[in-house]
């Protein structure tokens, strides 16, 4: 049986991470590709319930290294009961966030050891790794802006200015380590334009066969 691929968005808070995954989703199913879309924290029943605690406003006394063991819990619970099982039944998982965010708000942004967070994270994932990082790259500025709405910041949101320039170059730092996994995506433009470039990304030469599209652009979303 043939393995689905496993492609994950990336970017700070406000990049555009979820409204991207759907999009490409909806592309791949018009063509009958067969995808997951899933989520980091909460993409299981337990995972939920540790989103809740993680971004809860009243945890602002939860300690560094506290936080990085949930994400790594969610993780574990996320890939042993979704994404393995879907990527062995040749189903594409699209997920939005992985290890690399644990990287770049726990390692860059919080200041934590890498070593210590690699570690955690390799057993966390248990040899799972994605074909591809989809990096949405945003100011820091421009994610903070485009997050500011009607409801309150949940934890991770309320964070200053500064903690968000870490984190992205945290995730700018991770793209040029490992330039064969990542594709940078410039998020700074219309949804739909920023969609095309992420289609282009996973089509393009140095995509491979990550996705086959026939000769005609993907269907409007």
């Amino acid at each position: 049986m043939t393995t689905g691929k496993f492609i994950v968005f990336e970017g700070i808070d406000g990049s555009g991470k979820t409204t991207q995954l759907q999009l490409l989703a909806r592309a791949l199913k018009a063509r009958n590709v067969p995808v997951l879309c899933t989520r980091e924290p909460g993409g299981t029943r337990i995972g939920s319930m540790l989103r809740e605690l993680l971004l809860d406003p009243a945890c602002r006394d939860l300690a560094d290294r506290a936080e990085a063991f949930l994400y790594a819990a969610d993780r574990a619970q996320h890939v042993a009961e979704k994404i393995a099982p879907a990527l062995q039944q040749g189903v594409n998982v699209l997920s939005d966030r992985f290890f690399y965010s644990t990287l770049a708000y726990q390692g860059w942004g919080r200041g934590l050891d890498m070593e210590f967070l690699t570690r955690l994270n390799e057993l966390a994932v248990g040899g799972v790794v994605p074909d591809v990082v989809v990096l949405l790259d945003v100011a820091a500025e421009e994610g903070m802006y485009r997050i500011q709405g009607n409801r309150p910041p949940d934890r991770l949101e309320g964070e200053k200015l500064q903690f968000f320039r870490r984190v992205r170059y945290g995730y700018l730092k991770q793209a040029a380590r490992w330039p064969e996994l990542f594709r940078v995506v410039r998020a700074d433009a219309p949804v739909r334009e920023v969609h095309r470039r992420v289609v282009k990304a996973l089509t393009g030469e140095r995509a491979g066969d990550i996705f086959r599209w026939p000769d005609n652009p993907p269907p409007e979303v």
